[in-house]
């Protein structure tokens, strides 16, 4: 099989450049500077075992890689809010005897969030879901680390909405090759809810910087619990906290790199960055929504969602509101 990382980011990258390593035919595709990074000088991957160069078939588009393989792969890794663009320029894609990708290419949604991947079965037949427990951040235009060791990730996958199959067995050896565990799991959507209510928490450190000390961590509680009380009205199982602690064991300790502290997860990497956009609608976002339809008010992400794109908007520095600040609006909200 040859995987074709749709946003060879932070987690696209590393999955990229790990499948590379173990000598798996892969093709980036990427945009900008970060594109042209890649092309003239290979993408530059810095894990705790070391920093590797990977020189990539690497593309900004479809037309520039041509005709598709039937073995083709796609891994969909942008940032949720840039799916349907993606989605709508890959699917029409020609596959070499007959059809389109979208009509006979599996498609991985290597993402934050469940949203993505409703957005693609509206035009791919076979989607895959896949859990995304890998600390990976973009560090320059062709330059992407990854903190985890001995594992690099932690990727449940399976068929979207529900099951296995014989395609999801087969990525997963690649990826168990590759320095991560993939579990093939018929139910990932409840990993995926699981890792939602964990990522809840990335508005507050997109505004406030790294969760510590009291007050922030008790915002992250009430967050979650909000969360929580949202799922369960509407019915969605997730995987417990202990679950998820029993999954992750001690396969993937996060060490410094390179003598730096990782800087922040992807929400206040999209800050840090001045992107323009952030992941806030498809998290916060998404309890937002659910509570909506259930009946369960969502004051404190709502809050989030909202503080999160005005920061993006108006390119805001990452972390720049004191806690106490974000402390006493989420006060007032709930008030």
């Amino acid at each position: 099989m040859r995987y074709i990382i749709i946003g060879a980011g932070a987690v696209g990258g590393a999955v990229g450049g790990r499948l590379a390593e173990s000598g798996h035919d892969v093709v980036l595709v990427a945009r900008g500077a970060h594109h042209e990074a890649l092309r003239e000088r290979g993408l530059r991957l810095v894990t705790p075992d070391g920093t590797r160069t990977h020189r990539l078939p690497t593309v900004d588009s479809p037309s520039a890689l041509g005709e598709l393989r039937a073995g083709d792969v796609l891994v969909l890794a942008v940032k949720t809010q840039d799916s349907v663009a993606a989605l709508e320029e890959w699917g029409p894609v020609p596959v070499a005897g007959g059809g389109t990708a979208a009509e006979r290419l599996p498609l991985l949604c290597a993402q934050n969030g469940v949203e993505s991947q409703r957005l693609a079965l509206r035009r791919f037949r076979r989607v895959y879901g896949v859990c995304v427990w890998l600390p990976a951040t973009f560090v320059e235009p062709g330059v992407v680390s990854a903190a985890g060791t001995p594992l690099t990730g932690i990727l449940h996958l399976g068929r979207f909405p529900h099951g296995t199959d014989d395609t999801a067995r087969a990525v997963a050896a690649d990826l168990s090759a590759s320095r991560f565990e993939a579990p093939v799991v018929p139910d990932v959507t409840r990993w995926q809810y699981a890792k939602l209510l964990a990522n809840l928490a990335n508005a507050i450190e997109a505004v406030s910087g790294d969760i510590v000390g009291e007050e922030a961590v008790a915002l992250q509680a009430r967050v979650r619990a909000e969360g929580e009380a949202v799922l369960a009205a509407a019915g969605i199982p997730y995987a417990s906290q202990q679950e998820q602690k029993e999954a992750r064991a001690d396969k993937m300790r996060l060490v410094p790199l390179d003598g730096q502290g990782r800087g922040g997860g992807s929400s206040w990497q999209s800050l840090s960055r001045g992107t323009g956009t952030i992941e806030a609608d498809y998290l916060n976002g998404e309890i937002a929504l659910l509570g909506r339809l259930h009946g369960v008010p969502t004051p404190l992400n709502d809050l989030l969602q909202g503080l999160a794109n005005e920061f993006a908007r108006e390119r805001r520095a990452a972390g720049s509101m004191e806690v106490a600040e974000l402390v006493r609006l989420a006060d007032e909200a709930v008030a």
